[in-house]
Formats: structure tokens, C-alpha cells, sequence
């Protein structure tokens, strides 16, 4: 298995890889690490990736590139309880998750997320779950430089242990 920087374990079905990077994503590592390497004996049927993109536009504007800033203890701390939360819900999934920060240009990955188990349908609601969590309540913000401008993106805003955002983001993974 591909050792990942800050690699840790937080359960024997969940393992996350809580890393905020300022280099490219490397998302066949995250693959790799769910997968477990997927040989004979591999009790994983599916893995499912997700990739968040950079697009060169949002709200009518020509975006020329983004900036990402996070608190990075809190970052880790968020990407646990998303990985406890999964583990609870899904308890056969695997997952591993990375966030870029700094300059980001045009089509970069900005988020990646590799979700596995021993059937796709799990995979699938494990890593929708992921990224509606991280979109709800992980301390990363968005300053969007677009032509004539910029400006902050409101990041996160929901109660980590408001159960009603939680319920959310498990009605889309599950939708």
C-alpha cells in the first residue's frame, strides 16, 4: 500500500489520509490505498473517485484562477469525524480524502476523494457523503480571482454537529 504524507488509521474499515497539499493531487495513490491493492482474497467489489475541478467560470464570470486557504488542525480534525461518520454509516467502506491550498490554476483538482467497498452502491454513497460533509463543515475557504476582480467564497458554514446537515448530505448520498 502506498504510504501517503500524514498517513493514519483511524478504524479497521475507514482509513483516511487527511492531508492538505499544496502539490497536484495524486488521486491513484487514494485509489491505491482503498483498494488495498485489490489482489486475490480483496474483499473490494467497487472504488469510486471523485475529483473537484477548477472551472474557468462561476456566476456569469470568467474565472482566471483560485486561491485556497485552510486551518489546517481543524482541516484534519473535520476530515476524522467525516471518516467516523462514514465508518458509522457505511461500515465496510475504506476512504481517503486530500484538499489542495494555495494557487490553483484552470482544471486542477482542488478536492479528491477515493471511496471503497465490497459493493459499488456503497462506494458511491460513502464518497457523495465525503464531499457534501467537506463542502458543509470543513475550515477551508475560496477566493476566486475572476476578470475585473475577486472574491471570498463562502466556505463552510454548518454546525459540525448539526444533525440536520448531516441528515442533508446523507439524503444526497443516498438520493
Amino acid at each position: 500500500m502506498t504510504q501517503l504524507p500524514n498517513r493514519e488509521t483511524y478504524t479497521e474499515t475507514v482509513t483516511s489520509f487527511p492531508v492538505i497539499a499544496r502539490e497536484p493531487l495524486q488521486l491513484s495513490d487514494l485509489v491505491e490505498a482503498v483498494s488495498g491493492g485489490s489482489g486475490p482474497g480483496s474483499a473490494v467489489g467497487a472504488v469510486v473517485t471523485f475529483l473537484g475541478l477548477v472551472r474557468n467560470h462561476n456566476l456569469g464570470r470568467r474565472v482566471r484562477y483560485l486561491e485556497y486557504e485552510a486551518y489546517e488542525p481543524l482541516v484534519l480534525k473535520t476530515f476524522r469525524r467525516i471518516g467516523d461518520e462514514v465508518n458509522s454509516r457505511w461500515p465496510e467502506a475504506r476512504l481517503a480524502v486530500q484538499h489542495r491550498v494555495g494557487r490553483l490554476e484552470i482544471g486542477e483538482a482542488s478536492v479528491a476523494i477515493a471511496a471503497a467497498s465490497a459493493h459499488r452502491a456503497d462506494a458511491y454513497a460513502a464518497c457523495r457523503y465525503t464531499i457534501e460533509r467537506i463542502k458543509q463543515i470543513a475550515p477551508i475557504w475560496k477566493r476566486e480571482f475572476f476578470e475585473g476582480g475577486d472574491v471570498w467564497i463562502e466556505g463552510a458554514t454548518a454546525d459540525p454537529d448539526d444533525a440536520s446537515a448531516r441528515e442533508r448530505a446523507e439524503r444526497l448520498a443516498c438520493a
